[in-house]
């Protein structure tokens, strides 16, 4: 082992490479704790728990590169996008964790008030939040929750060739929208949709994975910025909001 990687660091949780461990360092000692628990019961690649102590968690590197990275070109083949699909469906089809999951309530409370400080911070245009929350508005109907991801996003999955090797971050697995996992794993990658869609099957409705686009795009822009990210940078979210317009 030659050096220590920071991975990811922000106040709420920080991840190091240790050569081939990663070590997590978490505030909240539920998300580690659902996280092991989550690990345990999917039924998709995922990565070795090596051990657990307080707020902290040690986990083995899993094979391969990830799928790609926001922003940028996936290198990755319309048939390993497909695979992505088809992990993610048998995860949905896989009993549920048995904790709760967030509300659409819940959320749609949260989104009016990001909408609100992204207008009177001046973050965003006005019309630009305002056409997105119309769009975020197909992700707020009836679903039957499912095993879901709950942080998917493309630097999650792991691939080799055209296989998935594995699937990381499962520290916000629960019950949950179907839909939100694919629109995770698809942000600022439409054109990857249909691949993904082929591997899981029939039953996704893209009206409802716009719709997360538009949500989840929303949800996280003042979060990305407080934390040392870039929402404006090319391809992100910024940009996927005015893709919707």
């Amino acid at each position: 082992m030659d050096e220590i990687a920071v991975v990811v660091a922000h106040s709420e949780r920080t991840t190091l490479r240790l050569g081939d461990v990663f070590l997590k360092v978490d505030t909240v000692q539920t998300r580690i704790d659902r996280e092991v628990a989550a690990i345990a019961m999917a039924p998709i690649p995922a990565p070795r728990v090596l051990w657990q102590k307080p707020n902290v968690l040690a986990i083995a590197a899993v094979p391969g590169t990830a799928l790609g990275r926001l922003g940028e070109p996936s290198p990755a083949s319309p048939a390993a996008w497909a695979a992505a699909g088809a992990a993610l469906r048998k995860l949905h089809d896989a009993p549920l964790p048995p904790w709760p999951g967030r509300s659409l309530d819940e959320v749609a409370a949260e989104l009016e008030v990001e909408c609100e400080l992204l207008v009177s911070s001046a973050i965003l245009p006005a019309d630009l939040v305002a056409r997105n929350r119309r769009v975020a508005e197909a992700a707020f109907r009836p679903f039957t929750p499912v095993f879901v991801h709950g942080d998917m996003q493309i630097t999650h999955v792991f691939v080799e060739g055209d296989e998935v090797t594995g699937v990381i971050d499962w520290s916000e697995a629960a019950p949950g929208d179907p839909m939100a996992d694919l629109a995770g794993l698809t942000l600022g990658h439409e054109e990857r949709l249909a691949d993904v869609l082929a591997g899981y099957g029939p039953e996704a409705d893209a009206d409802v994975i716009r719709g997360w686009w538009s949500l989840r795009s929303l949800l996280n822009v003042r979060w990305l910025a407080g934390h040392g990210f870039d929402p404006a940078a090319p391809g992100c979210e910024i940009d996927v909001l005015k893709a919707r317009m």
